[in-house]
């Protein structure tokens, strides 16, 4: 059984053949169930111009969620600062803290948009990311020269979403970060991740919302009842990322046997390959173990599920499995295979045609 955090990101994925408003209600219905398995948190995230993506607007998003959950934790993982006045996030922010009292968490991050129309669109310009993010939580905070109003209802606790240069800004703020990607690494190989994570907890500067150094970890992570079955819930996801990275489109998730009947190139099947390495797919048993070596590695205190796939009813029953491995009580028994065990075998990648 695992100890930290377990929390889940939902992209609100768009998939064929569905209209975008599917991906936003199959995001808050995914909210509801992850409340009544125990999850932590649920995040949601912004994207804007992204064919496989309709989770655009996270404050209106996490107002929906708020409507129908009553104990989850909400968060943005998160809201691209760059785009936005620091006075309006915190205002958005505000507001749902004002609906959902004590359950709001505000991830902010620095991605530029997503082509160059849409970087035109959001009126991108040079941000100076670390001054923004003060002057949004002196705004949170009360002391900022503008009184925020609507008043939140209680602390809304910063969050940034980090690579290299963003784990120095959180470090000098005081500020808990969630990072992913390169920085994890994969497995036997751990990358440039755990110097950037020492680097980051030697350099931090305690605040009062974070005394400590805080890391959460945001991976994709699926789980079934076999390596193969996992492996094939991976696989849209790895397919649409192939795609967007050798077309420029990210597009929506496609069924399993649509993806496997696609012609691939051999720099896509190399895309994908690259995708199941950095993700944790497999029974609970391999899902277990290797979670465990990557929670230790990184020091992490909470795990943010990225997952997603085409079959929401396979996305559910991973969700639940994932319950049972982090020792939730009703995500117990999901799945047919034990939740604790010893070293496994590695992990399956999607299998390819």
């Amino acid at each position: 059984m695992l100890t930290p955090q377990l929390s889940l990101l939902d992209r609100a994925r768009t998939r064929a053949g569905e209209p975008d408003a599917a991906a936003l209600t199959g995001t808050v219905e995914r909210a509801v169930a992850a409340e009544a398995l125990g999850f932590a948190r649920s995040w949601v995230a912004e994207h804007h111009g992204v064919p496989g993506i309709a989770g655009a607007a996270p404050a209106v998003l996490l107002a929906a969620v708020a409507a129908r959950t009553t104990t989850i934790r909400l968060g943005s993982a998160g809201v691209m600062l760059p785009h936005h006045q620091p006075l309006v996030v915190a205002e958005q922010f505000a507001t749902v803290s004002a609906l959902a009292p004590g359950r709001v968490d505000l991830g902010l991050g620095r991605s530029p948009g997503f082509t160059p129309p849409v970087r035109r669109a959001l009126r991108e310009t040079e941000r100076d990311f670390a001054a923004d993010l003060a002057e949004l939580r002196a705004y949170l905070t009360g002391t900022a020269e503008v009184t925020l109003h609507p008043q939140p209802a209680g602390p809304v606790p910063l969050h940034v979403l980090a690579t290299g240069s963003g784990l120095a800004v959180a470090a000098s703020l005081g500020l808990p970060v969630v990072v992913g990607g390169p920085l994890l690494g994969v497995a036997g190989d751990p990358g440039p991740g755990l110097a950037a994570l020492a680097e980051y907890r030697r350099a931090f500067r305690p605040s009062p919302q974070q005394p400590e150094p805080r890391v959460a970890i945001s991976l994709d992570v699926l789980v079934a009842d076999t390596a193969a079955e996992a492996a094939d819930l991976l696989l849209p996801e790895a397919w649409a990322m192939a795609q967007a990275r050798t077309t420029g489109v990210f597009p929506p998730l496609e069924p399993v046997a649509a993806v496997r009947a696609a012609s691939w190139t051999p720099r896509q099947r190399q895309y994908v390959e690259q995708t199941a390495a950095a993700a944790v797919a497999g029974t609970p048993a391999q899902v277990t173990s290797r979670l465990a070596e990557l929670l230790e590695r990184t020091g992490a205190a909470e795990l943010v599920a990225s997952s997603s796939t085409f079959d929401r009813s396979a996305l559910a029953a991973s969700d639940a499995a994932l319950a049972g491995v982090f020792g939730l009580p009703a995500g117990g028994g999901a799945v047919g295979q034990p939740s604790s065990v010893g070293r496994a075998p590695a992990m399956a990648s999607p299998s390819v045609p």
